[in-house]
């Protein structure tokens, strides 16, 4: 299966993301070990991003994100 596009506010703005499914799946299950919504979950990793990594794509460092919360299973 290909990417699956994704909209959703964040940080007041509209934007859009491409992920596979897989990786929606990962960052579902953290969202909601966390007790948030989707939308601020990816709001926190573009925050973390923009600090930490401002060179990386919101996809990348969401896909980041990801794996290292699938990795500390």
């Amino acid at each position: 299966m290909g990417l699956q596009k994704r909209s959703m506010t964040i940080a007041g703005h509209r934007t859009s993301l491409a992920l596979e499914p897989e990786f929606w799946e990962v960052l579902e299950e953290c969202a909601k070990a966390r007790g948030t919504s989707l939308p601020k979950l990816i709001e926190a990793i573009d925050e973390a991003r923009a600090i930490s990594h401002p060179e990386r794509a919101l996809a990348s460092a969401a896909r980041v994100h990801a794996l290292h919360y699938a990795r500390g299973k």
